[in-house]
Order: structure tokens, then C-alpha cells, then sequence
């Protein structure tokens, strides 16, 4: 393809009465009042003054700007183009939701919270978004971690240094998966940048427990398994998965007790597993692979009061440290990297190891989130930008539900291609 330049543009205005560029928000915004979205935003929040009048139509209109492709205040005029005044009723300026964002305060983001598992469970009741949660023969993983989405100044309110070097926001985020459905995220939290990956975990582990189970029609269905890695590994977050009833698979480090413990795994309890260089040795019925597992008992938490230990078991995967052995020469004896991780769950050695390493599914959640709604946190109020957050999560279940009622091609996709494919149509 090549550009003319036998017509030169010098301005373009998208004034056009009949033209929209969005059609498909008319189905997705049908979707989302079938589920609530009006109706809950009305009911839950409670932002004072004028500012906070017609929350509904407000919270729908973000939501709908953020499906159609918005990541910024300013971006919401998308909503104001051509034709969409006359297909969708009550399109707020930019500015008026920018102050709208601006009124609220911690309180009103937890009500918003709530909107946001409401409105999950309200599409869960219209469309096969979370399908398999009841399956007896499937599974339920819900995943934890955290991301930092960077800002660029110092007017942003609690932005910081974190672990990652990068000035910015902290975002933790749970997402529930099954075997038949992508991942959809059942809670979130906005921290400031400087904040430590545990910090408040415990409160969002046991608010994403409360709404997976509220997804659930009938009293079935596998056990969930929350996965975390290292920087969750301790009472606080632990307990709150077996509070509430799930089991837990956690990345630990590689303490003095925990190295001890892998010292006394024997040698003959090692299994070889797939691994990228792995190869199936069909007359063995085995994996021929340099990587191996094994598995041990161990209680976590050994040194609190014996109320909260925690019995279970010790998976460690362990693959040859190349990086120790001399340029050239191979050395006298083996040398390994370990990677343990402590479980609760009834999988066997093999599955359990090959179930935790599916954690990194998260991050494709996170890298979806920086790719459309959270590429900015648009505010300099902070609890401005954690409603933000909250109301790109109702945009992304919004988008993956969409999509979950074309078939299955675009069940798994991303939310780009979702946009591309359903949401961004002219007419």
C-alpha cells in the first residue's frame, strides 16, 4: 500500500451526521444494560455533589469509551463523533467525566468494587464468559500478581520507585481461568508505586475467592487453586486462600530450611519432565529431558504458632546450571538450579509442576490491560486513577464476554483483536 499524494489533506473533522465509527458498542452496550451495568453503577456509588449525579450513565459511558479503544480522559470525545449522538442518548463531555473521576475518594472506588463483581456476575448469567467453573472434570485457578504501570513526572499522587526501577502506580489484579474460558479478572487494586507485591493482598485474594464462588450456579465444581509466586509467600495471603476454602500453589525462596529440605529429596525420587528441550521417548513411555521434578512433605510457616502452619508439600523442578560450568569444559559433577514452589493441591508431581508454570498467564492480562484501557493513568488524583483501573477491568470482562458470544475463534483473543473485529466497525 502506498499513500496518494494527489490530494493533500489539511484538516479532517469527524462531523458526519450518519456515520459512526463504533457500531459494535450498539451490541456491547445492549450486553452490558442486560447485565446491570446502569442499574448497579445508580444503586453503589454515592459521589457527593453534582459531580457525582447520573453515576450510571456515567460509569457506562467510561466503560464504553474504554471498549471502543480509549486510554485517557480527552479520548472519551470518541463518544461525541459523527452519528453516536444520535444512536446513544446523555454522551457526557470529557471534561465532565474527568471531574466526575476527580470526586471520587477510597470509599467510592470500593463501591465501585462492587459494581465491578456484580457486573462480572451479571455477564457470567448471559454469556459464557467464565464457562466451567461447575465442571467437576475441569479445573478453577485463580491468579495473583501485581504490575507496575508507569507514570512520567511528579504530580501524580503516590507514585514511586518500586521493584522494577520504574517510576510509577502499582496495580494488583486476580483473574479466575478454566479449561474451556480465558482469563477474566474477578478483583483489582491500585497501590502506590513504592508499595511491597504482598501489601493488601490478603483483602483482594479473599474478595476474588468471595466472587468466584458467587459465579458459580450449583455446588460442584473443582476446588479453586490460587497461584502465586514468591513475593506472596507468606501468612497473610496463604491463609486467606485456606480460609476460604481453596488450595494454594506459591513460588517459595530458596531459604536455609528450604534448601535443606531439597538436600534430602534422594536422588532416585527424580522425574524427568517436558521441558522446551525435552523429547518423548515412545519405547520408554517417558520424557527424555534435562529438567526434572520431585517432591517432598513440608510445612510452611515451621517457625509460627502451630495454628498456622501449614502442612503440604514441596515441588521443586530442577535443570543444569550451564552458567557455573567452565568455558569449554564440562564440570566434575552435576550443578542444578532449583525452583520450588509449596502446594496444597492433590495434583501429582508432574501435573502440580506443570500447573504452576502456567502462572505466567497473568502477565498476558497485564500486557492486554497496558495495550488498551491502562496504557495511562490519566489523573494526578490518586484515587481518580484507582477508579480508572477499576472501570478498565469492567471493560476488559465487558470486551472478553462480547466475544465469547461469536464462537470460539475469538474467545481467546486479545483485546485488541476483539476491537478490531467487533467493536471499531463503521456504518
Amino acid at each position: 500500500m502506498e499513500l496518494s499524494h494527489t490530494r493533500p489533506v489539511s484538516s479532517a473533522v469527524f462531523d458526519e451526521p450518519n456515520l459512526v465509527s463504533c457500531a459494535g458498542l450498539v451490541p456491547v452496550l445492549a450486553l452490558a444494560c442486560s447485565a446491570g451495568l446502569h442499574e448497579l453503577a445508580q444503586q453503589h456509588l454515592s459521589v457527593p455533589t453534582d459531580k457525582g449525579a447520573n453515576a450510571g450513565i456515567k460509569v457506562a459511558s467510561l466503560v464504553a469509551g474504554m471498549v471502543a479503544g480509549a486510554d485517557s480522559i480527552d479520548d472519551m470525545a470518541l463518544l461525541r463523533h459523527g452519528g453516536m449522538g444520535r444512536v446513544f442518548a446523555r454522551a457526557y463531555a470529557p471534561s465532565t467525566m474527568g471531574s466526575f473521576l476527580r470526586s471520587f475518594r477510597f470509599g467510592h472506588v470500593r463501591q465501585l468494587d462492587a459494581v465491578a463483581s456484580r457486573f462480572l456476575t451479571g455477564l457470567a448469567a448471559r454469556t459464557p464468559v467464565v464457562a466451567g467453573l461447575d465442571d467437576p472434570e475441569g479445573y478453577v485457578l485463580v491468579d495473583v500478581d501485581d504490575t507496575i504501570v508507569e507514570v512520567h513526572g511528579y504530580a501524580k499522587q503516590g507514585s514511586g520507585y518500586g521493584y522494577s526501577g520504574v517510576r510509577g502506580l502499582n496495580a494488583l489484579i486476580a483473574t479466575v481461568t478454566t479449561a474451556q474460558a480465558a482469563p477474566v479478572i474477578v478483583a483489582q487494586r491500585l497501590r502506590k508505586g513504592s508499595c511491597g507485591s504482598p501489601r493488601g493482598a490478603k483483602r483482594l485474594v479473599a474478595d476474588a475467592l468471595s466472587t468466584v464462588a458467587k459465579l458459580r450456579t450449583g455446588a460442584g465444581g473443582p476446588t479453586p487453586l490460587v497461584r502465586l509466586d514468591s513475593a506472596f509467600y507468606g501468612r497473610p495471603a496463604v491463609g486467606a486462600v485456606l480460609r476460604a476454602g481453596a488450595d494454594v500453589s506459591v513460588t517459595v525462596r530458596l531459604d536455609p530450611k528450604v534448601k535443606a529440605t531439597i538436600a534430602a529429596i534422594p536422588e532416585s525420587g527424580w522425574t524427568a519432565i517436558e521441558y522446551p528441550d525435552a523429547v518423548f521417548d515412545e519405547a520408554a513411555g517417558r520424557w527424555v529431558s534435562s529438567a526434572e521434578v520431585a517432591e517432598i512433605a513440608f510445612t510452611a510457616f515451621f517457625s509460627a504458632k502451630e495454628s498456622e502452619r501449614v502442612p503440604g508439600r514441596l515441588v521443586v523442578r530442577r535443570i543444569p546450571d550451564l552458567n557455573k560450568a567452565a568455558a569449554g569444559q564440562d564440570s566434575l559433577f552435576d550443578t542444578w538450579r532449583f525452583h520450588a514452589f509449596f502446594t496444597t493441591s492433590t495434583l501429582d508431581t508432574v501435573d502440580a509442576d506443570k500447573t504452576h508454570r502456567g502462572h505466567a498467564i497473568i502477565e498476558q492480562v497485564h500486557a492486554d490491560l497496558k495495550n488498551s484501557a491502562l496504557a495511562h493513568l490519566p489523573s494526578g488524583v490518586f484515587a481518580a486513577n484507582a477508579a480508572w483501573l477499576v472501570l478498565a477491568v469492567m471493560a476488559f470482562n465487558l470486551t472478553r464476554a462480547a466475544a465469547t458470544l461469536t464462537g470460539p475463534t475469538l474467545a481467546k483473543s486479545t483485546t485488541a483483536t476483539i476491537r478490531r473485529k467487533l467493536i471499531t466497525v463503521p456504518a
